[in-house]
């Protein structure tokens, strides 16, 4: 278990061949006609620098993508991940692997179970897409950390085990689900400007792997980026929704 952490194609000349007959017949009034839009700019190639250079063979830091865990203690009802309580998932979860979690054990405490889900609970309301493109919803979750973090995971349930394919932790500023991709959109150390990670889902791999990675400008030097937003922890439903939410949807335990 990973602790918190943190071209475009030049348009192709096209040759158009009038013939002599369709000029002869034009009227002598028609200015109309095909003019000629300049020289094709030629096409430039990549050049590749330092070609004797040896390449690397191994990732320098450990980004965390790819990276599979199978949370055990858990019982998805039906294989429907509607049904499940994200706070169980994190709980589990903190079972198994006490050192990761202890900056928000006391937290987790805040969340019920029994009694009234209180505002201290850093388990966010859970949302559903299909993301593996398999049919069924996968589950995401956010969960508030130290230091104004929010760690983003998604969770699949396939071959009988509900398994985390995705873990991010970051200063976030939004999230946001975009057909299969999930967009995580961080403060940036300059400003005026903000990451934007795309995490979609491999088939390889199976795993969502961040398949875009960009820093963007968002405005003028000295314009300070958005906080994370302040977000309303998840309460639980007595009546689950059984189709995909684009909403956020609260799970029953």
């Amino acid at each position: 278990m990973k602790p918190w952490r943190a071209g475009r194609r030049p348009a192709a000349a096209l040759a158009l061949v009038v013939p002599a007959a369709a000029l002869l017949l034009s009227g002598c009034g028609d200015t109309g006609g095909l003019e000629s839009a300049g020289p094709t700019p030629t096409a430039v190639g990549p050049r590749e620098l330092w070609p004797s250079l040896t390449p690397a063979s191994a990732a320098v830091d450990d980004y965390g993508s790819g990276e599979t865990e199978v949370v055990k203690g858990v019982t998805v009802p039906g294989g429907d991940l509607h049904r499940v309580d994200p706070v169980d998932v994190i709980r589990a979860q903190q079972a198994a692997d006490p050192d990761t979690y202890k900056e928000i054990a006391a937290g987790l405490a805040d969340c019920g179970d029994p009694g009234k889900r209180g505002s201290g609970c850093p388990v966010l309301s859970a949302y559903f897409a299909d993301l593996t493109g398999e049919g069924d919803d996968e589950m995401v979750v956010g969960v508030k950390a130290p230091k104004q973090q929010l760690v983003v995971r998604v969770y699949t349930y396939r071959g009988g085990t509900l398994t985390q394919i995705m873990n991010d932790e970051d200063a976030v500023i939004s999230v946001e689900l975009a057909g299969k991709t999930v967009v995580v959109r961080a403060v940036a150390d300059l400003s005026g400007y903000e990451y934007r990670t795309s995490w979609s889902y491999d088939s390889h791999q199976k795993a969502m792997l961040p398949t875009r990675d960009e820093i963007v400008r968002t405005g003028p030097p000295q314009t300070p980026s958005a906080g994370p937003s302040e977000a309303q922890p998840a309460s639980p439903s007595a009546s689950p929704s059984a189709t995909p939410s684009a909403s956020p949807s609260p799970s029953a335990s």
